[in-house]
């Protein structure tokens, strides 16, 4: 059964070129246009094997959202990579204290981006 991933990025052009990679790869895809729209759908289907979110979108940013996420007993434990153009040590580590996983930036390697999924939906 194929894992999904949950992409949440306000850039559609974005999330369309991870969800192609990650559909290539073998993934089921599902997109939120920022982190208060990722919680909506979390709500609708429960549960996804991983989470790939942007830092800087509308309404809800990634940091306040991976917060929210693991605030969230059946969430707690999902896997979060934020993929963003952050790259401060300090916005890093706003990101790992927050709960997040792995941070990679754009504009990133989809091969890099496929192995820290791999890894991270086997964990």
């Amino acid at each position: 059964m194929p894992k999904l991933i949950l992409i949440v990025d306000d850039s559609s052009s974005l999330r369309m070129v991870v969800r192609m990679a990650l559909q290539r790869a073998g993934y089921d895809v599902l997109e939120a246009h920022d982190g208060l729209h990722a919680l909506e759908e979390l709500e609708k289907i429960g549960r996804v094997n991983l989470i790939l979110s942007d830092v800087n979108m509308p309404r809800m940013d990634g940091i306040t959202f991976v917060h929210k996420l693991k605030a969230h007993p059946r969430h707690r434990f999902t896997p979060v990579v934020m993929l963003t153009t952050e790259d401060q040590d300090a916005m890093i580590e706003k990101g790992r204290a927050a709960g997040a996983k792995a941070w990679l930036v754009k504009p990133f390697d989809p091969t890099q981006l496929l192995t820290a999924v791999a890894r991270l939906v086997q964990a």
